[in-house]
């Protein structure tokens, strides 16, 4: 491994400790090293917050040694005004002579302009540095520009003779129906806290009453999504308790109300959900199910990643497990369950 090599793996890892923190910004982490000496590190914390350029530099105590220094960082630094001035600006302001970077930045409003604006500067720049690393850990905020629609992660439980709930007729009769164990669903509470929405469908909503939030894991609540076409979701359900900001896809027209917002459309479809949750500025998805839902997602290959657990018990009867026809990249054991991993193409 190359010295730029590692230095950019410590970008990465600076990065993904505003995972969760920062979309739809993406995660960036930046190092500063002069003549061999890291004298300074930062990352992107919070959206709204400083960029990881501009933490990195703020930490550097000795302004001067800048001048002699090459920065580091997995993604592009912006040419923009947002939330914040510009990256580029700054890094020129400092008269810092090398910036190595990992990716280009695909947001429109960047897309290689900070790159020009450095250059044009007389800083020399490298482009490309570990870049299918850098690329993969900020897949969500790429999917987000370039396909125009959340990164869509779906998940589900299944049993080894792949049910993803026992017949209706077996629930009074058994008990302790979860599928995985404890330590399965903490993770799942955990991937919540890392996703900007997650969705479920309308029996789904109805039947289970689930909460949707990241009560076993400490971490943002994502929003919480769902349809129901008719407005016959009754009062009582979690989605509805105003607790956390909450969309509903329906055919009816109704008032937002405090943190639930009625999306009215005369279609309801895949593509139709993603333009709307896109205009959201929603980064990502979890797809949670039930079948329908997660069928639908899949059959209109609007899916990234798909994160299936198989439990360690039968249900002989029951609803059916999602077909996915995917190529297995990874799997895992936790506890008595299995978690396999998918992504589409």
């Amino acid at each position: 491994m190359t010295k730029d090599e590692v230095y950019m793996n410590l970008c990465l890892t600076l990065a993904m400790l505003g995972k969760g923190n920062v979309a739809p910004n993406p995660m960036v982490g930046c190092v500063i090293v002069c003549e061999g000496t890291i004298i300074g590190e930062g990352y992107h914390e919070l959206f709204g917050g400083p960029h990881a350029e501009v933490n990195a530099i703020r930490s550097v105590r000795d302004k001067s040694l800048l001048q002699k220094s090459t920065l580091y960082v997995n993604l592009e630094p912006c040419s923009h005004w947002g939330k914040t001035p510009p990256c580029s600006n700054l890094i020129v302001e400092h008269a810092i002579p090398k910036v190595i970077i990992g990716s280009i930045d695909s947001h429109s409003k960047v897309a290689g302009q900070g790159i020009v604006h450095l250059r044009k500067a007389g800083i020399i720049v490298e482009v490309g540095v570990i870049e299918q690393e850098c690329i993969k850990l900020n897949r969500r905020f790429y999917t987000f520009h370039e396909k125009e629609r959340p990164f869509v992660l779906l998940k589900w439980a299944e049993t080894k003779d792949g049910f993803i709930d026992i017949a209706q007729h077996l629930k009074t009769t058994q008990k302790g129906l979860w599928i995985t164990n404890d330590e399965c669903r903490k993770l799942v509470h955990k991937w919540r806290s890392e996703e900007t929405a997650i969705m479920v469908g309308t029996n789904t909503a109805k039947i289970d009453n689930p909460s949707l939030t990241t009560r076993e894991w400490t971490g943002q609540n994502p929003i919480r999504v769902s349809i129901d076409k008719e407005l016959s979701f009754p009062e009582n359900l979690h989605l509805l308790d105003n607790s956390v900001r909450t969309i509903i896809f329906t055919h009816k027209q109704k008032e937002n109300f405090l943190n639930i917002e009625y999306i009215t459309q005369a279609e309801i479809s895949v593509s139709s959900i993603l333009v709307a949750l896109h205009a959201r500025d929603i980064q990502s998805i979890i797809i949670e199910g039930g079948t329908k839902l997660l069928q639908s997602f899949i059959d209109a290959d609007a899916w990234d990643e798909a994160r299936v657990f198989i439990g360690n018990r039968y249900f002989r009867e029951g609803v059916q497990a999602p077909k996915l026809m995917a190529a297995l990249y990874e799997s895992e054991m936790i506890g008595d369950s299995t978690l396999r991993y998918y992504r589409n193409r």
